[in-house]
């Protein structure tokens, strides 16, 4: 979600001012962990990571005015992301 980054997908570039930053990804690590102990799992997996990521990532990016025009939320924007990296 770092609009600034050479990796990041042009639309990201175009919708993000500012991106999730570290926390982010080490709440999102915790999240999942909790949530596949909580389904009696040992160890989270690639699905833990996508239930997890819109509550944690939600109201880490900022999205910019080409978003809020276009009526893009940042729900929308996370969405396109996971679809992105399947």
């Amino acid at each position: 979600t770092r609009p600034g980054s050479d990796n990041a997908p042009d639309f990201i570039k175009e919708w993000i001012d500012w991106g999730a930053g570290p926390r982010a990804s080490q709440y999102l690590i915790l999240g999942a962990k909790a949530k596949a102990a909580l389904d009696g799992r040992p160890s989270p997996d690639i699905s833990d990571i996508r239930d997890m990521a819109l509550p944690v990532l939600r109201h880490r990016i900022l999205p910019n005015f080409n978003a809020e025009s276009e009526g893009v939320s940042p729900d929308d924007i996370l969405m396109k992301l996971l679809d992105s990296i399947n």
